[in-house]
């Protein structure tokens, strides 16, 4: 077998849904995964589904809102298996946020968990790749971050700012000889999305939404999205006018009474 392109892995947001498929999709391609998530029952059970493939599952369980467990985990990861090669910082939740009653607590726990998670992680692992000279990074946001949508004032400014900044770290570390690429995921069939209670146009079932995610990882572009249809409406959606894109999806998602 050819080694893999990526011999160590770490994935955060890996117990359940894309990060839990992602993790076994690079265990069948020989990799050594770290996988991180709050729930070490579920972490456990993904490494004993993995046993038998060609790579190997290592949990390493971590609660991303806490730095100081970051940092420590992060030095255990580093110690026992090395510097990774690939970081995919998949950490996140949703929670609809009621505009007519904004709650500052939810949005500010929102934000911890989608935007400072992910900077949690970076800062612990780029200076060793930076040393290196050699690393991917893999921020995952959403299509939620290209505009406004209803009730996604928290989410989407979260997937906004996670987009941003996936671009600006683009620009600034492509000279040290780190990629870092943007996944915006659509509607994929995960228990986030079970949770919905609204259409969900072009839903993707999880498996295929990971090989897009995993073969988008083994090339230079920027951007990884899934499913194609719907994001490329939505990133045609951004280059609508405020004066027709505002009206437009006002009554477009109109609660019907």
């Amino acid at each position: 077998m050819t080694s893999p392109a990526y011999p160590l892995v770490w994935i955060t947001g890996a117990s359940t849904g894309i990060g839990r498929a992602l993790a076994l999709r690079f265990a069948e391609a020989g990799s050594t995964v770290a996988v991180s998530a709050r729930t070490t029952a579920a972490l456990d059970e993904l490494r004993n589904e993995a046993a038998g493939l060609p790579g190997r599952i290592v949990p390493l369980p971590l609660d991303v809102t806490d730095g100081a467990a970051v940092a420590d985990a992060y030095r255990r990861l580093s110690t026992e298996e090395g510097i990774p090669d690939l970081c995919v910082m998949n950490a996140g939740t949703h929670k609809p946020f009621d505009g007519k009653a904004p709650n500052a607590a939810d949005f500010e726990r929102l934000l911890d968990l989608n935007v400072m998670g992910t900077v949690r992680i970076l800062e612990a692992v780029v200076p060793d790749m930076v040393a290196r000279g050699a690393g991917r990074l893999a921020i995952v946001a959403s299509v939620a971050g290209y505009r406004g949508l209803r009730s996604a004032a928290a989410y989407g400014a979260s997937k906004a700012a996670l987009i941003n900044m996936a671009e600006a770290l683009r620009i600034e570390l492509t000279e040290t000889g780190i990629v870092v690429q943007l996944v915006n995921p659509g509607f994929v069939e995960t228990p986030l999305t079970d949770r919905n209670d609204y259409p969900m146009p072009f839903l993707m079932p999880v498996e295929a939404a990971v090989e897009r995610f995993f073969q988008g990882l083994h090339t230079a572009r920027f951007e990884i999205t899934f499913p194609k249809r719907f994001t490329w409406i939505l990133k045609a959606l951004r280059l609508l006018p405020n004066a027709v894109y505002l009206p437009l999806i006002t009554r477009a998602t109109r609660r019907r009474r």
